[in-house]
């Protein structure tokens, strides 16, 4: 057996602990870092206990800062919500070393270009993977323990450079296992998430459910009207794709590989996922992240893409307009990533080279 990868994890929710508990499983040595401290601090009195799709129990390693994360680690990946992905960068990008390799799970809102553009300005040069989504679904549960619900049997990722792609793709399957499907560069990824789409069809029919705190299938609410609206939501995805020359997989692929149940209509596919008993639970209150995170760094990025591309995703902006006027936010200003990219300076060519290279600009931005 090979040496087992030391893998620095920032983040301490649901997805890290549960991607935490699959390297272990797998024999790797995973690091956990918290940015607050608050979700490693259960971890210093008791080890990390992993039920469902992975059984494990075991003592991660535990960073006090990014230096010591960076430091201390082969390989870094990234598992936090994606309004915490610039934070984070920021704090890691002084200390990431030439050649050590990022995962970002998953990736949004072109965050692997600001991260390559921030290594570029210390003459750093690392690959950075960007997944289409996470490996693992899981929540956490009381204290250091997560129950990790499905692990997916198929990730899109791809990686900038492209020229460290097979690489990259090797260590992946060496940490993970044989799940990946590589993709067509950063924009194929942005456009493989379907998350942002999803959970925004079942956060908007179960919004009182959320508001009131229920306990509630989500499998079993995806009736069917909000499954039509999720497949009308997936064709204007994939249209964009289309008129970008990318090749995604389709919603109904998604449901089929990511939970394993047969493929029918996508209302009757969760159906099954809650009779078999991994339909999920839905968010129990409204400042969840199917909207504080998916509305600004999913939904905004897709809107983006479909006006460049002339494809313009009218059912996904209508989405980012109804949250922001339930939730009186603008939803599409809090993007911190792409404030930052500053993207309405760019063109479609120039967006096409940085999901190559990961450089959109010669001036790198500057962290705040």
């Amino acid at each position: 057996m090979s040496d087992p990868i030391r893998v620095g994890i920032a983040g301490a929710g649901s997805i890290a602990f549960a991607t935490a508990a699959l390297l272990h499983d797998n024999g790797h040595a995973p690091m956990l870092w918290s940015p607050s401290g608050a979700g490693t601090a259960p971890l210093k009195d008791a080890p990390l206990t992993a039920g469902g799709a992975v059984e494990t129990r075991f003592a991660p390693g535990i960073a006090d800062t990014a230096r010591q994360l960076a430091d201390e680690n082969d390989l870094l990946l990234i598992a936090l919500p994606a309004y915490g992905h610039k934070a984070a960068m920021d704090a890691l990008a002084p200390h990431i070393r030439d050649g050590q390799h990022v995962i970002i799970s998953s990736h949004a809102s072109l965050g692997a270009v600001y991260l390559m553009q921030m290594l570029a300005a210390r003459g750093v040069q690392a690959p950075i993977t960007a997944w289409g989504t996470t490996v693992v679904t899981g929540r956490r549960q009381e204290g250091p323990t997560v129950n990790v619900n499905t692990v997916r049997s198929r990730v899109d990722l791809c990686t900038v450079p492209d020229t460290r792609s097979d690489c990259a793709l090797a260590i992946c399957r060496r940490l993970f296992g044989d799940r990946f499907q590589p993709r067509d560069g950063l924009l194929a990824i942005s456009l493989s998430n379907l998350n942002p789409q999803n959970h925004m069809g079942i956060a908007l029919g179960n919004i009182t459910r959320m508001e009131r705190g229920e306990t509630w299938s989500q499998g079993q609410n995806v009736t069917p009207k909000v499954g039509r609206l999720l497949e009308q939501l997936d064709l204007e995805r994939l249209a964009i794709a289309e008129a970008l020359g990318l090749e995604v997989k389709t919603i109904f692929e998604h449901f089929h590989l990511s939970f394993h149940v047969p493929v029918a209509s996508i209302s009757e596919m969760n159906q099954q996922m809650h009779a078999l008993g991994n339909g999920g639970t839905g968010p129990a209150t409204a400042d969840s992240r199917y909207v504080t995170e998916d509305v600004p760094y999913g939904l905004q990025l897709t809107a983006v893409l479909g006006r460049l591309a002339g494809r313009p995703a009218v059912l996904h902006q209508a989405g980012i307009d109804i949250f922001s006027a339930m939730y009186g936010r603008d939803f599409a200003a809090e993007n911190t990533l792409l404030n930052a990219l500053e993207l309405d300076r760019f063109g479609l060519d120039d967006l096409r080279q940085a999901a190559r290279t990961g450089m959109l600009r010669t001036t790198p931005p500057v962290a705040s």
